[in-house]
């Protein structure tokens, strides 16, 4: 074999090493970017679950109010029905409604007349109105414990289901607004039974009630005002109150 024919064949053969290292090196690339795809979903379940919204006070929650350079001035309350609490030099408070984080803020606001550099969190020790109410056409009307993310249709099963007398197109969902008054909205519970549109579903909060009606509901102001009037079996210090 002559000289140029070896080094003719070193040089083929270097090139084809080359190749394979390149081709080797793609290879690892393309398996390493595969692992990290993202795992196909089945259709109709979202990706993520949604976080829950974060906790609002309620009505017989217990907190305590703690003051970082003022200690004298740590106390704990319970919200009273009016959703006020009341704090030293500073009276009342509205409570109801805000997180704690939103109450930690806003008492920081109103401490800093009276205090140099007031630094104050809001813990919940005790929750209070942690339960909801399901009634009308169910298998067991009652109290239920609030838990995260219990929605509409999820309360209804937890009460024994809907009896084949209700009214499963106008289950009444009745909630109160910041002025603590009831508000009612009516839910089409079917076509989340059925699987259809599983989003129409609603996130409960607690003290909302839940009603299954016998008819249809016409008027869902004047339904809303004759239940919470004439029917709702709950007494004040469960953590509702009669409207």
């Amino acid at each position: 074999m002559s000289g140029t024919s070896a080094k003719e064949i070193v040089r083929v053969m270097m090139t084809t090493k080359r190749a394979w290292i390149a081709l080797a090196f793609v290879s690892v690339l393309i398996a390493s970017c595969s692992s990290h795809s993202p795992v196909p979903v089945a259709p109709g379940f979202p990706a993520q679950a949604p976080m829950p919204p974060p906790y609002t006070l309620h009505v017989g929650d217990q907190i305590a109010v703690k003051f970082y350079h003022n200690p004298e001035l740590n106390e704990e309350v319970a919200i009273r029905p009016d959703g006020m609490i009341s704090l030293q030099l500073i009276g009342d408070v509205h409570a109801a409604g805000q997180t704690p984080a939103a109450l930690s803020a806003t008492l920081t606001q109103l401490y800093a007349s009276e205090l140099a550099s007031p630094k104050i969190s809001v813990i919940v020790r005790q929750l209070g109105g942690n339960q909801i109410y399901v009634g009308g056409e169910v298998g067991k009307p009652g109290i239920i414990q609030m838990t995260s993310g219990l929605s509409l249709y999820q309360a209804l099963q937890a009460a024994g289901g809907v009896l084949k007398t209700g009214q499963r197109s106008n289950v009444v969902l009745i909630r109160r607004d910041e002025n603590a008054l009831p508000k009612g909205q009516i839910v089409d519970i079917r076509p989340i039974a059925s699987g259809e549109h599983p989003e129409n579903d609603v996130l409960l909060r607690p003290t909302d009630v839940v009603v299954v009606p016998t008819s249809k509901v016409v008027d869902v102001n004047i339904f809303v005002e004759q239940y919470i009037r004439n029917n709702l079996p709950i007494t004040p210090g469960i953590g509702f109150t009669t409207f």
